[in-house]
C-alpha cells in the first residue's frame, strides 16, 4: 500500500518512547491558527512512499532505539491515511516494534466502516500522542476551524479500552492561557485512567516563514510566547508531574513484550515533533 509521506525523520527524541523513527504524513483536516506546517494540510502535496519501503529505512535505525524506542507516524494527522497507517504497524509489530501515532483526532467517528477500521488499527498500536487543542467547543472551533465533539469522543474510546495516552496542550496567550479553561482541561483529564503523560508546550511563531513561503496569512504573527511563570502556571494547573506511568511502565512493558487493550498490566508503551500540535 502506498501513503503520502511529507518528510521522515530518523532519530526523534520527543515523539514517544525512547529515540523514534518518525513518518510525517500529508493530509490535515484542522486549520490551527498556530499550525507551523501548512505544507502538510494537502495530502496529495506528499510524495508515494509503500509500508514496505519505510519499514526497511526505519529498521535500519533500530540499533539506536534501546528497549523502548520504534515508530511514530505524525503529520499532518496520520488517521487521514487510516489504511496505509494500519498495514505499516502491522508489519512493524510482526517485528516487534513499537508503534505510536500522533494525532489531533480529527477524523475520528465512531460510525460505520471507519470506526472498525480505526479499532484494527488500535490492535497494532501501542500509544498515541493525543492533543487538546482547547476545552471549550466555542473556541476549539475559532481556534482549529474544526468540531471537537468527536475528538472528545476519541479520548473516550481511548479511555474504554485503556490504550495509553500523552496528552499535550500547547499553551497560547489570549487562547488557552486562561485558568478556567486549563481548569476545565485539568478535570477532563482526570476522566482518562489511561493517561501516561501531561505536556504543556509553550506557543512559538517559528513556523511563520512557512507562511510566507507559501503565501498565507499567518493569524498569530504579532503574538508572544508565554512567560515561563505562566507556563509553570499551566503545569501546575495540569498536573504535569501526577501524571509519570511514562517514565517506568511504557519502558517496562515494551521490554517484556506485552500489549493490549485490558488493565494496565496489559498494555505498554512517550516537544512536540509534530510541529503543527
Amino acid at each position: 500500500m502506498t501513503g503520502y509521506i511529507h518528510s521522515s525523520e530518523s532519530f526523534g527524541s520527543v515523539d514517544g518512547p525512547g529515540v523514534r523513527y518518525i513518518v510525517f504524513l500529508s493530509g490535515c483536516p484542522l486549520r490551527c491558527l498556530y499550525c507551523h506546517n501548512p505544507d502538510t494540510w494537502n495530502m496529495t502535496d506528499g510524495h508515494p512512499e509503500t509500508s514496505d519501503e519505510i519499514l526497511e529505512r526505519a529498521l535500519r535505525c533500530r540499533p539506536y532505539w534501546g528497549k523502548s524506542g520504534g515508530i511514530t507516524v505524525s503529520g499532518g494527522e496520520p488517521l487521514m491515511q487510516i489504511d496505509f497507517v494500519t498495514e505499516l504497524f502491522t508489519k512493524a509489530k510482526a517485528k516487534g516494534v513499537n508503534t505510536c501515532i500522533d494525532t489531533s483526532g480529527g477524523p475520528f467517528t465512531t460510525k460505520g466502516e471507519w470506526f472498525e477500521k480505526f479499532k484494527k488499527l488500535m490492535e497494532v498500536t501501542d500509544l498515541l500522542l493525543m492533543d487538546i487543542k482547547h476545552i471549550d467547543e466555542e473556541e476549539h472551533v475559532k481556534l482549529t476551524g474544526h468540531t471537537g465533539t468527536n475528538i472528545r469522543e476519541m479520548f473516550a474510546y481511548l479511555a474504554e479500552i485503556n490504550k495509553p495516552i500523552w496528552i499535550r496542550h500547547v499553551l497560547v496567550p489570549g487562547i488557552t492561557d486562561n485558568d478556567e479553561f486549563l481548569t476545565k482541561t485539568r478535570d477532563f483529564i482526570r476522566t482518562l485512567p489511561n493517561v501516561y503523560r501531561v505536556e504543556i508546550l509553550p506557543y512559538h511563531s517559528l513556523g511563520k516563514m512557512k507562511y510566507d513561503k507559501l503565501g498565507l496569512e499567518y493569524k498569530l504573527a504579532d503574538l508572544d510566547s508565554p512567560a515561563k511563570e505562566r507556563v509553570e502556571n499551566a503545569r501546575t494547573i495540569l498536573e504535569c508531574n501526577r501524571y509519570t506511568r511514562w517514565e517506568t511502565e511504557l519502558s517496562e512493558e515494551h521490554a517484556t513484550g506485552t500489549s493490549g487493550t485490558g488493565s494496565d498490566s496489559d498494555t505498554r508503551t512517550d516537544a512536540c515533533g509534530r510541529q503543527c500540535s
